[in-house]
């Protein structure tokens, strides 16, 4: 049987996984590709905080300013511990999540939170460690009780056996951050500092948001083919003056430039088939991979991402895959740092 996963596969050495973010964040090493061909690149490497001036004057920086929450708690049904991490917030003011020993969840049952006066009610076990819960509480009560409650869903790469300590509730939020509903953040946008930000405007290269609440399927692998695998579905929103900004900037010559692949995924998801961004407001279940056609992003910047993951489709779609094995190649050569807390990719659109 031929493995379809296998141009996305390579060996990363576990001394290359970042467990702590670099200090300064804008110290961080950035990897610039700049693809001549589908199978050629130019690669030079950076730091961040040469990203004025390897953008244009005239680009506009596109940024999730998602904020995470704390979305992995202990629960009891009974006398049974139940590992729940919220996903996404539904329509009708349940929540989708994964739990671990899901398959003991029946419609109906009661989940308690130690002492807490909050419970969750099963409303549906949705098989394969997903469930639909209904908590007792919502709006200002229930961002408390995540607080009180709740814990950062680290990536599973960043090792704490005592759980995510006082300097990575700090550590693992963005400058962007404004609007509560992430599981995981948007890890590009780590690396933003004012001091960066002020140094883009001064070169001329404007900033907007759009919000993506990353779920906790960015986590999960690809376990089947591709062509069986389905994206999880995650909450998006772009507003009018953000679409019209990112349509004048096209229209005068700029680029877009998203930072991080949610950034990348919402614009993708608000273009029609001329690259023109609609005000979106909606889930995006997106699965950008080798073949598709790019409308709305002409540079992403992004974080090193894990073997075998759709995040690493998504790159090896927008710059080549030949050109990603060959950059991936060289950043574990030159010992740069993967993940969530890492070094980050600066990549042009393959021609």
């Amino acid at each position: 049987m031929v493995d379809d996963m296998a141009p996305y596969d390579f060996h990363l050495p576990e001394s290359r996984i970042a467990t702590h973010p670099a200090r300064p964040r804008e110290s961080a090493r950035l990897l610039h590709v700049r693809p001549t061909s589908a199978s050629q690149a130019v690669l030079n490497t950076h730091r961040i905080t040469d990203l004025p001036t390897l953008l244009r004057p005239g680009d506009l920086l596109v940024a999730n300013n998602t904020e995470v929450i704390h979305a992995k708690l202990e629960a009891m049904r009974g006398q049974a511990r139940i590992g729940i991490t919220l996903d996404r917030p539904l329509p009708g003011g349940t929540w989708h999540v994964l739990a671990r020993n899901a398959r003991k969840l029946r419609a109906g049952d009661l989940l308690t939170f130690g002492t807490d006066c909050v419970t969750a009610e099963v409303v549906a076990n949705e098989g394969a460690g997903a469930a639909e819960l209904r908590f007792s509480v919502e709006g200002a009560p229930f961002d408390a009780f995540l607080e009180r409650c709740g814990v950062l869903a680290l990536p599973p790469y960043i090792a704490r056996p005592q759980g995510p300590t006082a300097q990575d509730e700090r550590d693992y939020r963005t400058i962007f951050s404004r609007y509560r509903g992430a599981v995981a953040a948007p890890t590009a946008g780590l690396h933003f500092t004012p001091d960066l930000l002020e140094a883009l405007a001064q070169r001329g290269i404007a900033q907007r948001t759009v919000t993506l609440h990353v779920g906790a399927g960015t986590f999960l692998p690809v376990r089947s083919s591709l062509a069986e695998h389905r994206m999880h579905a995650e909450w998006g929103h772009i507003d009018e003056a953000t679409a019209q900004a990112i349509n004048t900037t096209r229209a005068q010559g700029g680029r877009i430039v998203a930072v991080g692949t949610t950034s990348l995924r919402l614009l993708e998801s608000a273009a029609d088939e001329n690259g023109l961004i609609h005000p979106w407001r909606g889930e995006t279940s997106i699965f950008i991979r080798p073949g598709y056609r790019f409308r709305a992003v002409d540079v992403l910047m992004t974080n090193f991402h894990l073997p075998r993951s759709t995040l690493f489709m998504l790159v090896c779609a927008f710059a080549g895959t030949t050109n990603m094995q060959t950059a991936y190649h060289q950043a574990i050569t030159d010992r740069m740092r993967f993940y969530s807390y890492g070094d980050a990719c600066l990549l042009e659109r393959q021609p």
